[in-house]
């Protein structure tokens, strides 16, 4: 029996921004079927500071997990756009604060993750998407920075890795209510990923792999003792 905890943000806790039983752990709950289970720990808002909190969640579970799912630091990276649209003198100058930023969030997140993997149960990790209707080039090309970190810690602690780049691309993925979050399409795209990971999961390997899920919108469901 496969048990997927979901840990982090919204891009998983998106109940707020689709309609009721369109969300991403109702949609990876359906295409695990009666044999598995997916429970929410994910809170809207939460930033790699909240994770301590959800991961005393995961101790209290009465059905341990097989699988942690964390898709979190989004949050972190959007407290900073503001600051992000200061004048600064230089190209260089520019490099330089995101360089601050990013060691900054890199030792957050390795914090973080290390915390993940002292649970001692099978963990995954998500990068933040960045097809974000209206995202501009600028704020693209410096969130690239953070996914960079992202999948370098994992790579570090041979993590396998769920890049929501590729398998949220397209506008429609993201919801009318709020353009940072996963809409129905963007749910079930997560959600079919998400199963797909668990289906190739290696939690013997000691090794990063990046999953994309399924290519197009095809959904693959858990059969009884699959994993």
């Amino acid at each position: 029996m496969a048990h997927i905890a979901l840990l982090g943000d919204s891009i998983f806790d998106n109940r707020g921004y689709v309609p009721a039983g369109t969300e991403v752990v109702h949609q990876l709950q359906a295409r695990l079927g009666g044999a598995h289970r997916a429970t929410l720990l994910a809170q809207d808002g939460s930033v790699l500071a909240d994770m301590p909190r959800q991961l005393a969640a995961v101790r209290r579970l009465g059905d341990a997990p097989t699988h942690l799912v964390i898709s979190c630091g989004g949050n972190d990276v959007l407290a900073l756009v503001g600051a992000m649209q200061s004048p600064v003198r230089s190209v260089l100058e520019a490099a330089d604060l995101l360089a601050v930023w990013q060691t900054q969030f890199r030792q957050n997140y390795r914090s973080m993750l290390r915390q993940v993997l002292a649970c001692d149960f099978p963990a995954a990790v998500s990068t933040i998407y960045d097809g974000v209707p209206g995202l501009t080039p600028g704020l693209r090309c410096a969130l690239s920075l953070f996914n960079d970190i992202i999948v370098r810690e994992a790579a570090v602690e041979g993590v396998p890795v769920l890049d929501l780049r590729l398998v949220c691309p397209d506008p429609q993925d993201y919801s009318p209510v709020s353009p940072i979050e996963p809409s129905v399409r963007g749910a079930t795209r997560i959600a079919s990923a998400l199963a797909h990971l668990v289906l190739h999961f290696d939690a013997g390997g000691q090794r990063t792999v990046i999953h994309r899920g399924e290519t197009g919108d095809r959904c693959p469901h858990l059969e009884a003792g699959s994993a």
